[in-house]
Formats: C-alpha cells, structure tokens, sequence
C-alpha cells in the first residue's frame, strides 16, 4: 500500500470523552484562522525549520516539545517531497536571498546510522531545491568522511576551516551555513561573528533556548488564536510552572519542585472536573534545555519528587552531552489516546515544517510505554503520516476526525507552536 494511503492510528474513543470538538472548530474556522496566521507571520517570520511533538487526548491536543534543529527527515513520507522542496526555496529567499550554495553542520554524533539517513535525505531535498550542498564537521578531520548507509546513499562528511569570518570547505564558502546542531554543549567558536548567515541563529541552540520561555510564549499566542475559533485554550495548551535553579544530587531546590508539581496537579484536576474528565492528571517533569528524551521523569502526586533515589536523581542530573541540569519545566501531562495495529501501540504525531509550511510528519510508536508515558525513548519506532494534497485545507464534506481533517489539525496546532518558536527568535535578535 502506497504511503499516501497509510491509515491514521485509531483514536481510542472510550477514553477520551467529547471527541471531534477541536477538529470541529478548527475546521468551521478555517478561513479566520490562515488569515491569522498570515498576518502573524508576516509581524514574525518564521524558522527556517522546526519539528513539533503532539500528544492528543481527544479532549485536549498540545504540543509537548519544539525542536528547532530537526532530525528523522529520513521518516517523512517522501511521496510529498515537492511540499518540502518548494518551501526549502521560500526559506533559503527569506533568510540568504542570493544563496546558491549551502554548508550544512550536523551534530558530532555522526556515526549515529538513523541520523546520518536523516542528513542524507536533508541533503538530498535541499539539492532538488537548486542548492549546491556540503556537510561539514566540527569534529576535527583532516579528510573527508565517506558513510556507506542501509539505504544505498553514500554521505561524504567533510573538514572545515575559519578563513576570516567565514567557515571554508575545499573553496566551497556559501552565504548560509545551515545548522543542524542544536549546541547543547555550548556556543562554537568557530561559529561565533561569521558574516555569512548561519540558520537557525546560534543563539536559538539549547545553550540559551528556555522550553519555559518558549510555552510561555505559545500559552500567549494560544489565547489570543483561540478567541479567533472560540474554544477554551486549555484545550491546546499545555500548562506549566518551573521553580528557578534546582541541582538534583544534591537535592537542592526539591521542596520547590514538590510545591509546584502539587499545585500543577490541582489546576489540572480543576479542568478536568469542569470537563467532567475521568483520568488521573499527571505532569512531565523535563529539563528546561535539551532534547533526545533525556533529563525527563513522570509525576502523578507531589510526594513522587520527594526523596528520589541515587538513580533517579543521576538520571534527572544530566543531559545531552553530559551537561548537568540546574533548571526544569514542570509541563501538564497530556495522555495520548492514538494507537497502531491490534495490540495497540501508543503513538504521537511529529509535524515537520520548514519556514512555516506544514511539509509532513511522522508517527512516533512505543511498544513498551503507556498512555501517559514519555515515547522519545529508545525503542521508539516511525511510522509515516499520510499526508495528502487536501491536507492543507480541510474537508468540511466529511468527519471532523478523518484523515485530512485531523492533519490539518495537527498542522494548525504545530504552526503555533512554530509561531511562539519565531517569536523567540526575534527575541534573540533584538538581544543580539
């Protein structure tokens, strides 16, 4: 069966209360809502990538995480490469209009095979936009790199240089190095005053990026959006709080955190009581920078935070690249209702978009996690979305909850959150 034609998991009725309500608003308002969106892109322009996790409860559907320097473009259903291509080249034109060339700068871990098929496919969609492309390295080589990988390509990684403020590979010097690093590890040298145009901005790496700061910004734009389509924007907000500097070995900070995961837990009981929800509420405790499903625990009672054992806190201390966590996001836990195959795997949707085009996405599986547990692990499996040409708009002809309908809810949704994304970055700017 053609990918286009792939199914979307089942949303499992029984649990999820009122279901269709969200997709029925954001549907009967579709032409208010692109209006607003336009306007607000043109007051903020957008990244020039970014990937959105959503969890949907039926009753709710949020964003969780937004990544900014997006891997698993090799998951993305390629039958739909002419969407990602089209807006490769409205996002090259906005950020570096003269560009014929780009450098691309992965992460260090490139001997990981899933993400170098991910810089494959990457390269390969920004050559079939026009752009002549190399993949530099800022691990120190004195040759190229050559990857044989499963899917027949061969990825050739290679050595750069600082010439003046420019970075050099082999004479090759473009105007815009594309980074695909997301600089936990702090800023890089040799990326720092380069007159050529690096996108994203370094400074939109985890080493200054706050995901408190970030869902702040998506909680404001959610009540102003959801005024547009009258719907209550608890339905796609995730609530939160954060409790400043924590340090999990020395348990310091574990009081605050207790307090504001009890008090989290009651705004969310209160919500559900209104919606007569029937679940046990629960938060997701992560750090407040980073990503790879790292630094993340679940709590369903205050008490959960107290006296955690050595494991425990060893496991909440670090992060990407060994660094340590002094800061969390606490982040109202959003159960995720949508399943795969008979013995229904849980499942949640990852929107990928590039400038601010919705360009496809993927289903992330877990066979070992439940309902309300983080998927972003290792054992985690990608199953393609079927994205299609009338995902775009919705059909008002038919459910509210079939295919293109609830894309394009997924889309709406992943585009806020791309929007508060935006929003940061002109933040950084105005700082810079």
């Amino acid at each position: 069966m053609p990918k286009s034609r792939l199914k979307l998991p089942q949303l499992e009725a029984s649990y999820c209360g009122p279901l269709l309500e969200i997709e029925s608003h954001l549907i009967e308002n579709q032409k208010e809502i692109e209006t607003w969106f336009r306007q607000a892109w043109l007051e903020t322009p957008a990244p020039f990538y970014a990937s959105v996790d959503l969890r949907n409860a039926g009753f709710k559907l949020a964003p969780v995480d937004t990544n900014l320097f997006p891997a698993g473009f090799n998951n993305l259903n390629h039958d739909f490469d002419a969407l990602a291509i089209q807006a490769i080249q409205a996002a090259v034109e906005h950020a570096c209009p003269k560009a014929e060339g780009i450098l691309l700068i992965p992460e260090r871990h490139t001997r990981n095979i899933f993400y170098l098929e991910s810089l494959a496919a990457l390269s390969h969609l920004i050559e079939l936009a026009g752009f002549d492309i190399r993949i530099g390295s800022l691990e120190p080589i004195a040759e190229p790199v050559h990857f044989e990988l499963p899917s027949g390509k061969v990825l050739t990684q290679h050595p750069i240089k600082r010439v003046g403020r420019r970075i050099v590979v082999d004479g090759f010097s473009p105007c815009a190095i594309l980074l695909n690093n997301d600089l936990s590890g702090g800023p890089v040298a040799l990326l720092e005053d380069l007159e050529q145009t690096a996108i994203p901005p370094v400074s939109l790496g985890w080493w200054n990026r706050s995901k408190f700061r970030h869902f702040s910004l998506y909680t404001e734009l959610a009540e102003s959006f959801c005024k547009v389509v009258d719907i209550d924007p608890w339905r796609i907000t995730p609530m939160m709080a954060d409790c400043g500097e924590i340090n999990f070995l020395k348990r310091e900070g574990e009081d605050c955190l207790a307090k504001r995961v009890g008090e989290l837990l009651e705004k969310i009981n209160e919500k559900y009581r209104q919606y007569d929800i029937d679940r046990e509420p629960f938060v997701v405790i992560k750090a407040d920078a980073g990503t790879y499903g790292m630094g993340v625990m679940i709590a369903r009672s205050a008490e959960e935070v107290i006296g955690l054992n050595r494991k425990q806190r060893s496991r909440m201390a670090a992060s990407k690249e060994g660094l340590g966590i002094s800061r969390v996001l606490i982040q109202e836990g959003v159960h995720s209702f949508e399943t795969v195959g008979r013995d229904k795997k849980v499942a949640e949707p990852v929107i990928y978009m590039i400038d601010h085009y919705v360009i496809g996405g993927f289903y992330r599986v877990h066979t070992k996690k439940g309902i309300d547990e983080n998927l972003n692990a290792p054992g985690a499996e990608f199953v393609p979305l079927p994205f299609t040409e009338s995902c775009i708009t919705p059909n008002t002809d038919i459910s509210p909850d079939a295919d293109p309908n609830r894309l394009y809810t997924y889309g709406v949704v992943a585009r806020l959150a791309l929007l508060a994304a935006a929003r940061e970055q002109a933040e950084t700017k105005t700082e810079s």
